[in-house]
């Protein structure tokens, strides 16, 4: 009988296992590819001590358990293998038909996996302490908490799709981002009726700001998104049966500049009615605008909203006039405008305003082009005492 092999100790060592001249034990064994893999350890059992200067870590016994357990559940052995960033380049690549915005946050966050020591981490060794550790160095980079869930939604994803290919059997992104860090999004606050009849006399007083009067009417009074209002074409106005045609949206970006994109989803196709006040606007906005602009983007002609120089208006351009105008109205009045004041709050005041006057939800997801009815009973939260009241009295009369 061949004599079994003994470590230093004297303890017998079992098949695959053997001591090197260094004291540090390793286990031989077979993948499922039929590939020769070693693991490594300067324990051979739980209770061993590891040898002074030598990082700590887990026994050879330990880790033979857990490659077997991996073999039998049918892991990827390789797949386990890859980094953070290695997997969530691969799941940006199997979802690849996306919008340019995604693309560009795409790089963004990809920059900020290889610049974190966190996106070198082989994914069968990220725990959520690790995710919990790297969410507080995006903190303190100035990162803001939105980012950061968006983020933390992308990742969760890339790791969900790992598990789906037996890579690894459990999400490290499975907790609450707001138990790690605090939530200090600046909530989004319709304007009250008094705000917005207020804020509307101000502009149409204002020398400065009188020339945007019109587009606030149409914000307040259709509820589109400002890409969705700076990609109005005259085309896609239908003033015989008074309607606004949305099927695209404008944007500009530092390195294409201008371009069109489709709504988000399908439910962002669709045809919004004229009140009269929004009719008004149109009509005059397009009996002041320059007929001999001929500016094309995609095939797209005749825009509605132009600057100084005759190109179209973009987000960026009714940003940065918003956070003029609302400090300039804050000066002067004693109630102040909210603190994250955008176009997009319009767009929030006009449901908030049909929701509490008892439009139909579906009708006003519709209007809205929310692809999920849920995001237009969010809107529903902003009922007030007086509308709350007003309408018991109404179900109750």
């Amino acid at each position: 009988m061949a004599n079994k092999r003994r470590d230093k100790k004297n303890r017998i060592l079992r098949s695959g296992e053997y001591q090197r001249k260094d004291g540090r034990y390793a286990y031989k064994y077979i993948n499922p590819l039929g590939k020769v893999q070693f693991a490594y350890a300067w324990k051979l059992v739980p209770t061993d001590k590891t040898p002074a200067g030598k990082r700590e870590g887990i026994s050879l016994r330990e880790k033979e358990k857990e490659i077997q357990k991996d073999i039998d559940d049918g892991i990827d052995m390789i797949g386990k293998k890859m980094t953070v960033c290695e997997l969530y380049a691969k799941q940006t690549r199997h979802r690849g038909n996306v919008r340019y915005n995604t693309i560009q946050g795409r790089k963004r966050l990809m920059k900020l996996l290889e610049k974190d020591k966190f996106g070198s981490y082989p994914i069968e060794s990220v725990k959520p302490s690790d995710v919990k550790e790297w969410v507080l160095r995006m903190k303190q980079k100035g990162i803001s908490y939105k980012t950061i869930s968006n983020d933390k939604c992308s990742l969760k994803a890339a790791f969900h799709a790992a598990i789906q290919d037996n890579c690894i059997r459990k999400n490290p992104f499975d907790f609450q981002l707001n138990t790690v860090i605090e939530d200090d999004t600046e909530p989004k606050v319709p304007l009250t009726l008094e705000q917005e009849k207020d804020l509307l006399f101000f502009i149409y007083k204002d020398r400065t700001y009188q020339k945007y009067y019109d587009e606030f009417i149409i914000l307040l009074g259709t509820g589109l998104r400002i890409s969705e209002l700076c990609g109005l074409t005259e085309a896609d106005l239908d003033f015989e049966n008074r309607k606004i045609k949305v099927d695209h949206q404008l944007l500009k970006s530092a390195e294409t500049g201008y371009y069109i994109e489709k709504p988000k989803t399908q439910r962002g196709f669709r045809q919004i009615p004229m009140s009269q006040k929004v009719y008004d606007s149109l009509k005059h906005i397009l009996e002041n605008r320059n007929e001999t602009n001929k500016f094309a983007i995609s095939g797209w002609t005749n825009f509605l909203f132009l600057n100084r120089d005759g190109y179209p208006n973009t987000a960026c351009n009714y940003d940065n006039m918003f956070r003029r105008l609302v400090k300039k109205y804050n000066e002067c009045h004693e109630t102040a405008l909210p603190k994250s004041m955008t176009p997009h709050t319009l767009r929030h005041t006009f449901c908030t305003n049909m929701a509490n006057a008892g439009m139909n939800p579906k009708a006003l997801q519709y209007i809205m082009g929310h692809s999920n009815i849920a995001m237009t009973l969010d809107y529903y939260a902003h009922a007030s005492f007086a509308s709350a009241k007003a309408e018991m009295e109404r179900l109750i009369a």
